[in-house]
């Protein structure tokens, strides 16, 4: 029965008003992050980059609900630098170490004119982002892209939720608000160009995409929006300063189109955000999250060691809810085959998104060594980089071709067809939005963190660094 329909029924609208709690779901009616500190002070955008701020906002929510901000000796509110983001994202024509030269005249999203949360999920975790205000926020000129005294911050999981499988289905919006109530603000977008400002509505039968980002902080389930088929919206956080219609905050349906809805940015959570205390990303999916390959399971990524760190987590995709994994460290690959398990680990996740997941023990490798890590997943497919269209550009004109270019080398990614390792850069790739082949330019979506150890760790992993070298020697 969907949400409407409930609150069509008297007994149960009496006991929604009497109790303030609705009752299916055991939630409050209405629920303001504000109310218990936890969602920072709005911003006044510049230029295109809403989606920025809405990124920002879920993540800042976020560290004031976990009290990490503190705990990482900051003061005042968490305060984290739209406009670095906006700079360094990797998809503009400004910057994109994935191509060389890096990105050509014409390709990339204009700078301040626009992006997604894919695009600021992508920037974080190769390690980019995301650094304070006082850091690196300048919107007129680049700020510096890294420097040792920024401090990082680091989203363990980015969640993608919907509300249904279309704008009149919010069956599954019970998962929104536990997401606010639980991790904080999420990142959701409309179209802002219509359907009213500031109690917003667009019906499902529209065609308009969305073009703005906002943070949702809040929900009442007996808010009326004229047109809309039942009760209810979202309390959203706006970017164009605190005067806007009296304190920056306004009201979208449950049912709109877009907020709530969108299959990449209608209820985007950012959690367990922390000050990161990685020393290293090994990737090679400089974009993230582009595309899927939907007809197989398992995949490894090889990556050779760049100093003595080891390794302490990994990262993946996940391109479904309720998703076995299984991750494995390998120490070699030869004849066709993965060899030498260092680590593994097994678990589920439960929302569609990004995860990064702790190895039970650490992995060590000397520098120069390869390594490999390993990734099987129960659905949803792999998630890969390649050159890609953005086919929703916020509060963005189209660039010229639509394409943001990928590039990928033979030997980083490999996929198993039956019992064979294939490798990703020979797959076979075509973009139709696009209208040409990308073939050569995918890598997978998994990659590995290292972080510092003790000094007398340090010597005891360069004995171990000899043992490993002395033991291959000897095969």
């Amino acid at each position: 029965m969907s949400m409407h329909k409930l609150f069509c029924l008297p007994a149960v609208s009496l006991i929604v008003s009497i109790l303030g709690v609705s009752p299916a779901l055991g939630q409050p009616a209405s629920y303001d992050l504000r109310d218990y500190g936890r969602s920072t002070s709005v911003k006044s955008q510049k230029g295109g980059t809403c989606w920025t701020h809405g990124t920002l906002a879920a993540m800042e929510s976020n560290l004031l609900t976990t009290g990490n901000w503190v705990a990482a000796g900051e003061t005042g509110q968490p305060n984290l630098a739209e406009y670095h983001l906006d700079w360094w994202n990797g998809f503009n024509e400004f910057n994109n170490d994935d191509t060389t030269p890096t990105q050509q005249a014409g390709n990339g999203l204009e700078v301040h004119q626009g992006g997604d949360y894919r695009v600021a999920t992508a920037y974080m975790s190769r390690g980019d982002g995301m650094v304070r205000n006082i850091d690196g926020q300048s919107y007129s000129n680049p700020p510096d892209r890294s420097d040792p005294d920024y401090h990082y911050y680091y989203a363990r999981d980015v969640e993608w939720h919907v509300a249904g499988s279309h704008g009149n289905d919010i069956s599954n919006i019970s998962a929104i608000k536990n997401a606010i109530m639980n991790d904080g603000a999420l990142g959701t977008c409309y179209n802002a160009s219509d359907y009213g400002s500031t109690n917003h509505y667009q019906p499902e039968n529209t065609t308009e995409d969305p073009n703005h980002s906002v943070a949702i902080i809040g929900w009442n389930d007996t808010k009326y929006f004229s047109g809309a088929p039942g009760r209810g919206g979202w309390l959203c956080k706006n970017s164009w300063g605190s005067d806007w219609n009296g304190d920056g905050h306004f009201w979208i349906s449950y049912y709109d189109k877009h907020a709530g809805h969108h299959p990449e940015m209608g209820a985007v959570s950012f959690r367990n955000v922390e000050l990161s205390e990685y020393t290293h990303v090994y990737y090679h999916d400089y974009h993230g999250w582009r595309d899927t390959l939907t007809a197989y399971s398992e995949a490894f990524n090889a990556f050779v060691a760049e100093g003595k760190d080891p390794l302490q987590a990994v990262s993946f995709y996940t391109g479904a809810d309720h998703v076995d994994y299984t991750v494995k460290i390998y120490d070699t690959f030869s004849g066709g085959q993965l060899a030498g398990e260092l680590a593994t680990k097994s678990g589920t996740i439960e929302v569609t998104g990004y995860h990064t997941i702790d190895l039970d023990s650490r992995a060590f490798f000397p520098e120069g060594d390869d390594f490999y890590i390993y990734l099987q997943v129960s659905s949803g497919g792999l998630a890969m980089d390649r050159t890609s269209e953005i086919p929703v550009l916020l509060d963005t004109p189209a660039v010229t071709d639509g394409s943001v270019a990928s590039d990928a080398n033979s030997g980083e990614s490999f996929y198993l067809d039956g019992t064979t390792w294939i490798d990703l850069q020979t797959h076979y790739l075509y973009d139709s939005a696009l209208g040409r082949e990308v073939t050569g330019s995918a890598n997978f979506c998994i990659k590995g963190f290292t972080v510092a150890i003790p000094e007398p760790s340090a010597i005891l992993l360069a004995l171990l660094g000899i043992l490993c070298c002395v033991s291959r020697s000897r095969r």
